[in-house]
């Protein structure tokens, strides 16, 4: 399968992160990449959208190259509903079922707490409405 043209992380720090979290998705949840990658960046942008301004961007800037996948969902837009189910509809709409959104959902915030720490992950859950239920 061919790679998306997307770069991670352009000056080598924590090159490959966002590689292991796409990849682990693709084999876990059964997606391929160019879904895996999509999706991620929708969960990144509803979590920009949604969350604590100050904790996400923490969030981010341990994630190197979540930007540029969260900007990528954010170009493409996701007009109409928003907050939990917009993101769900988003993720659908690119192909996931239900069920993968969700274990795609809970396998990125396992992720975030393990890359990121449990506190600061745990913040941005928490201030999301809903979201809880689902990770």
């Amino acid at each position: 399968m061919p790679r998306a043209n997307v770069h991670y992380a352009t000056d080598g720090v924590g090159e490959g992160i966002m590689d292991e979290l796409i990849g682990r998705l693709v084999a876990d949840v059964g997606i391929d990449r160019a879904a895996a990658e999509t999706a991620v960046g929708i969960v990144l942008d509803f979590l920009a959208k949604e969350g604590p301004p100050d904790k996400v961007k923490i969030l981010l800037a341990k994630l190197p190259g979540a930007e540029a996948l969260m900007q990528k969902a954010a170009d493409e837009g996701g007009g109409g509903m928003g907050g939990v189910m917009g993101a769900g509809m988003r993720m659908m709409g690119a192909g996931l079922s239900m069920g993968q959104v969700q274990s795609l959902t809970r396998q990125f915030i396992a992720y975030a707490r393990e890359k990121v720490g449990e506190d600061a992950v745990g913040e941005v859950v928490g201030a999301i409405p809903g979201l809880s239920q689902f990770v």
